[in-house]
């Protein structure tokens, strides 16, 4: 319990020191990770096997229960094409079901592009901030005041600069890699309309 206590008293000092702008950025850093675990745990294929192969499976009764969103693509689209024999009329009806997979796919990319574009910003605001006081504080010759002075002015700056950046660099990486996880999950569904929609029988396929 006094671990806990005095945890909390350490990280309330440390957001302190930054002045008021570690708060917002210590906010983003809920928002952003929120964002990039609901995209993580959506943006799940199911199998590693091509569109063909999971089609010709599924086609033939050798797979049944979907387990992604590229396996359930295969099984809603095998349920249309059973449906609808007119291809051009299939080809829309594939484009509206999928529709459905791409927002999923796109999910709070937005959202994590933004946070991390406007962390760093937040950090350089409390950096020029802090950097204000400095000069606050060299303009009024209170050098060692015990409020900080120049001291406490850059170690402010340096804080928000540091957080900014904590949150920005790792949010980056995440959200490249499921943006490029999705985009290729992306041409997946194009693919299965493709097929879907060719002259191709489904057992030649």
């Amino acid at each position: 319990m006094d671990t806990l206590v005095t945890f909390i008293h350490q990280f309330i000092a440390y957001m302190n020191s930054g002045g008021f702008v570690m708060w917002p950025l210590f906010i983003l850093v809920f928002v952003l990770w929120y964002g990039l675990g609901y995209r993580y745990h959506t943006i799940q294929r199911g199998t590693k096997k091509s569109p063909r192969v999971l089609i010709r499976k599924f086609a033939s009764g050798k797979r049944e229960i979907p387990k992604g969103i590229i396996d359930s693509a295969v099984v809603d689209g095998l349920g249309l094409k059973a449906e609808i024999a007119d291809r051009k009329m299939l080809r829309k009806f594939l484009d509206d079901r999928f529709y459905v997979y791409q927002q999923t796919l796109n999910q709070y990319a937005k959202l994590v592009k933004t946070v991390v574009i406007v962390a760093p910003l937040i950090g350089l605001l409390g950096t020029v901030i802090g950097m204000i006081e400095t000069f606050d504080s060299l303009a009024s010759m209170s050098l060692f005041s015990q409020s900080g002075g120049i001291a406490g002015g850059i170690s402010q700056a340096l804080f928000t600069t540091q957080l900014g950046l904590v949150v920005a660099v790792p949010g980056l990486v995440m959200g490249r890699l499921l943006d490029k996880k999705a985009s290729k999950m992306e041409l997946d569904l194009e693919q299965i309309k493709d097929i879907l929609c060719s002259e191709e029988n489904l057992d030649e396929i």
